[in-house]
């Protein structure tokens, strides 16, 4: 796997390296060693799977707290889809700063989300499909949420929203200006 670190301390995109022959390719998609030289969190104890009918669905921006604060590992296997994770680490020199990752079925690109980061995505075609290891259990009084259309946040969704959940919608706004 190649680990490319994105502006966001400790938030990587990883690509895969494929061993190919006649038959196709071979790679691997996860190595707890590979993630530990990285100083990345390898454990999983929960793996989801996300489905989307519409182009333009919109799930997010989630995160949960201590004690329960996860990592995620998201790759999507099939259609497409535009990530995007927001720093919330306070004493981070990119707090509520946010990177987009483009993630498709075709260049099986995965995204490694750090503790205390916000994370959602909008769907980039129809029947997309999106995959997730997550390393703490979903611990619903610990979940909270950012407004996809937060002024502080900037965020410029690819598409228009087709769908998106109530309880997405009704994060409150930030009073924090981004520090820039």
């Amino acid at each position: 796997m190649k680990f490319t670190e994105t502006k966001l301390k400790g938030a990587y995109i990883i690509d895969l390296e494929p061993i190919q022959d006649h038959r196709g390719f071979f790679a691997r998609t996860f190595c707890a060693k590979e993630f530990e030289a990285y100083n990345l969190k390898p454990a999983v104890a929960q793996c989801n799977v996300s489905f989307n009918y519409k182009q333009g669905t919109l799930r997010g921006m989630h995160y949960q707290l201590s004690p329960a604060t996860e990592t995620k590992f998201i790759r999507c296997t099939q259609g497409g889809i535009y990530d995007v994770i927001v720093d919330l680490r306070p004493e981070s020199e990119t707090y509520l700063q946010h990177i987009g990752v483009e993630l498709t079925a075709e260049n099986r690109r995965a995204l490694y989300v750090p503790e205390m980061f916000a994370h959602g995505y909008q769907a980039l075609s129809d029947d997309s499909e999106v995959i997730y290891q997550v390393s703490e259990f979903y611990t619903p009084n610990r979940e909270r949420g950012l407004r996809y259309d937060d002024p502080v946040l900037g965020i410029e969704w690819p598409l228009p929203i087709s769908e998106i959940s109530e309880k997405d919608t009704n994060w409150s706004l930030l009073k924090t200006p981004v520090v820039s």
